[in-house]
């Protein structure tokens, strides 16, 4: 049984996800096996399925690379496991969706993790010499160096270009399996100089699972996102909307992110929002790798830091003080860094205790924090039909 099955129970408790997409469900859906795996498909859909003699492709990644520059495309993922990086260079809008089983797509108790059946995984970590980019299971990026994360508080040098306008994936987990407490970074996803939604879907790893990098813009809902150390980390601008955040350990902070000089995008609100979400001990969390069974909400990974968490629940899994120094070499959290907090509650949600230098907003403050202020518009690559 894949391993997420053993950590159902403790997710359910927290309410789960359980949304759909309407534009996409038909498609989604498994098919008797006399009909054609594309019923209810956007002509012109791409099929993946490792075990379906009709598939177009057997890998996802070579469905990829199949692909031109330009014109958007769907790809339908049959259910399955799949060991491979998935890499999208192309500008073109991509589309994945992960195949449903009718069963289960539409239990009212169900979450990402119960009723998904593609689970795309690798087993890379960050060994002498890499850039942690290259441990990702899924790079949406223009080019090679677009996608290097490189070192301090100032990473990469900036690259001149941009990738994907309008990345989505639907019902998908995706995996690094290489991870546990003691390892080094292990990412799941790279998303640098793009745009990228991502609906129903996991994420796991230990430390470094999450990452937006510079000038990309992200946006997940109604997703699991598991992880350790450090484990919702960039320098781009990321949305993160009834998403279940799962503690598996605790290390460095839950979000670790960079600020970056407003001459590289004018404007852009550069930063972390969490938002109608829930953080959590995982259920597969290994006490011995709590320090004091409390997490910090975040550190920052250079002074211009931004994180803000919007009405979202916080399990005792959460230091009271909230928020820690990057390290014992940068032990101070400058007035730069924006750290807030809005109408935070469950145990860790008490902000008595929290560090002065934070922001504990208002209802009028916290309302210059939504998606269409963050973003600096109304995104188009974003499925707002995709309805909680």
């Amino acid at each position: 049984m894949h391993w997420i099955a053993e950590v159902l129970f403790g997710l359910l408790l927290t309410g789960g996800v359980h949304a759909l997409s309407p534009a996409h469900i038909a498609c989604q859906l498994q098919k008797a096996p006399r009909h054609s795996p594309l019923a209810g498909c956007a002509p012109g859909t791409i099929f993946v399925s490792q075990n379906d003699p009709r598939a177009h492709f057997t890998s996802v990644q070579d469905a990829i690379v199949s692909l031109p520059d330009q014109g958007a495309v769907t790809i339908l993922v049959g259910a399955g496991e799949y060991n491979e990086i998935v890499n999208v260079t192309r500008r073109g809008p991509v589309t994945l969706l992960g195949q449903l089983n009718s069963k289960t797509a539409f239990d009212p108790a169900g979450n990402a993790s119960t009723r998904n059946l593609v689970h795309i995984w690798n087993n890379q970590f960050v060994q002498s010499g890499m850039d942690d980019a290259q441990s990702a299971v899924l790079l949406v990026a223009p080019s090679f160096n677009a996608s290097l994360i490189g070192a301090g508080p100032t990473g990469a040098p900036l690259q001149p270009l941009f990738g994907n306008v309008d990345f989505k994936a639907y019902n998908i987990d995706f995996e690094n399996r290489a991870a546990n407490f003691s390892i080094s970074q292990a990412l799941v996803t790279d998303i640098s100089y793009a745009n990228a939604s991502f609906y129903g879907c996991t994420f796991a790893s230990f430390q470094d699972t999450w990452y937006t990098g510079r000038n990309g813009s992200t946006y997940v809902v109604d997703s699991i996102i598991f992880g350790q150390t450090d484990y919702l980390f960039g320098f781009g601008t990321a949305w993160f909307e009834n998403v279940t955040l799962a503690n598996r350990a605790c290390g460095g902070g839950i979000v670790a992110w960079k600020g970056t000089n407003l001459t590289d995008a004018p404007g852009n609100r550069y930063g972390a929002y969490i938002s109608n979400s829930r953080i959590i001990r995982s259920p597969d969390a290994n006490a011995t790798t709590v320090t004091d069974g409390k997490c910090f909400l975040g550190r920052p990974w250079n002074d211009l830091a931004t994180t803000v968490y919007l009405r979202t629940f916080m399990d005792d899994s959460i230091q009271p003080v909230g928020w820690t120094p990057f390290s014992s070499a940068r032990p101070v959290i400058m007035n730069t860094t924006f750290y807030a907090e809005f109408a935070s509650f469950g145990p860790g949600g008490n902000t008595s205790e929290r560090i002065p230098l934070e922001h504990l907003l208002t209802r009028k403050q916290a309302a210059n924090f939504t998606i269409d202020k963050v973003f600096l518009e109304r995104p188009r690559w974003i499925d707002f039909g995709y309805v909680l």
